[in-house]
């Protein structure tokens, strides 16, 4: 039977495309660290299963094609609290940031049209594009620097006569850059002179460590028609699971067909809407301290890894990845290895290659991006089969 060539281009993520290999090993009875995906360990808040154990039997009706008012609100509130500047009207509630990232470039792009962004660059973002034909262009961000943004003369030769929109993470999945207002403003100002979208993907605002500041693009004023802000509940409160994200925009042909879409996927989740709202209701000691804690985590791995012999990395400033490179060819063979060959005490490690993350894989073959989600002790234990696993490996292919 034919399948359409759109789906026959549309690549695995290179955050799960490990995970048979994974599967296998745990048939065998092997513990794996999974360091591979951004899925927090952290508890969310109980307010959230609250609303579940409060739900009456009943029918269960759809939730506004937008989005449930309460949530907007909530999320509205959030929003201005930070120096935001989005009300309810402005604001339509997905399934997830990968559905909002969806139909941002469902709305902005057609067939053909180029978006820019970082290289690296976060690996869902290639399966968006190769989903609705959308060519990716990118600009180099160097390890060295800590994968900051280039010069705006740099990031300018970049763009051309068929491209739309720049995509920006922030905090970065999947370096862990954090980008200064300045670095900010170059974006905002290339955005201003080639009449472009900005889509801001800052669904990672909340960890940002070192006391350093955050500027969201959302603080920006004059960028009204241009900005589309993408965020999510997964990794602010731990609830990947949830399945909320959202699309926040002042411009009102984006909103018009932004709920075009909405209206054609009916609703997001009613429960998971309610339940949602409740979080941005919770006290700020508790983003407080998950940060506290993913800092000190951040430490642990990165003070860890310039431990292991001929491992290059920068600390992160945001986010909850880190992105070294090793000493071996390539790390997705490495990988594979260490699921399959290589245990201690019955144990071993999962991580992303970074090859899926480049828009030439093969300038990503000696690198891996490693979320450092897990408790430091876990974190602890998997540096060691890391460090030793590298070893192994180098005996092995002497």
């Amino acid at each position: 039977m034919k399948l359409s060539k759109r789906i026959q281009e549309v690549e695995y993520s290179a955050v799960r495309k490990l995970t048979p290999y994974a599967d296998a090993a745990k048939a065998r009875g092997i513990k794996i660290y999974e360091l591979n995906i951004g899925a927090p360990d952290v508890e969310v808040p109980d307010v959230y299963f609250e609303t579940f154990r409060d739900v009456k039997k009943g029918p269960l009706p759809y939730a506004h094609a937008q989005g449930l008012i309460e949530l907007r609100e909530a999320t509205a509130k959030y929003y201005k609290n930070r120096g935001i500047n989005f009300d309810a009207k402005d604001i339509y509630i997905t399934d997830g940031a990968s559905e909002a990232l969806v139909f941002t470039f469902q709305t902005i792009c057609d067939e053909g049209d180029q978006v820019l962004t970082t290289d690296p660059f976060y690996t869902n973002y290639r399966t968006v594009f190769q989903q609705l034909g959308i060519e990716v262009e990118a600009f180099k961000t160097d390890p060295k620097e800590g994968f900051a943004l280039p010069e705006i003369e740099e990031i300018e030769k970049h763009i051309n006569d068929k491209t739309v929109a720049i995509l920006l993470s922030n905090p970065t999945n999947p370096t862990g850059a954090l980008y200064s207002e300045e670095e900010i403003m170059r974006i905002v100002e290339l955005a201003k002179k080639h009449d472009l979208y900005i889509v801001a993907d800052e669904v990672y605002r909340e960890f940002v460590y070192d006391g350093n500041d955050y500027k969201s693009f959302g603080e920006v004023q004059g960028i009204e028609d241009n900005l589309i802000l993408l965020d999510s509940i997964s990794k602010r409160f731990g609830a990947c699971g949830a399945r909320i994200g959202s699309i926040a925009s002042k411009n009102p042909e984006i909103k018009d067909a932004i709920n075009r879409l909405c209206n054609c996927r009916l609703a997001a989740p009613t429960l998971e809407q309610k339940a949602a709202a409740k979080l941005y209701g919770i006290d700020p000691s508790y983003l407080e301290e998950v940060n506290k804690e993913y800092q000190k985590r951040r430490d642990l791995i990165y003070e860890e890894l310039i431990k292991i012999p001929g491992v290059t990395v920068e600390k992160p400033k945001g986010a909850f990845y880190v992105m070294p490179k090793l000493p071996v060819d390539d790390t997705e063979k490495f990988a594979i290895w260490l699921i399959e060959n290589f245990q201690i005490d019955g144990e071993t490690l999962m991580f992303a290659p970074a090859a899926g993350f480049f828009k030439n894989k093969e300038e990503g073959r000696q690198m891996v991006r490693l979320a450092f989600v897990l408790n430091v002790d876990d974190i602890r234990k998997s540096m060691r089969i890391l460090r030793e696993g590298i070893e192994a490996y180098a005996r092995e292919n002497e």
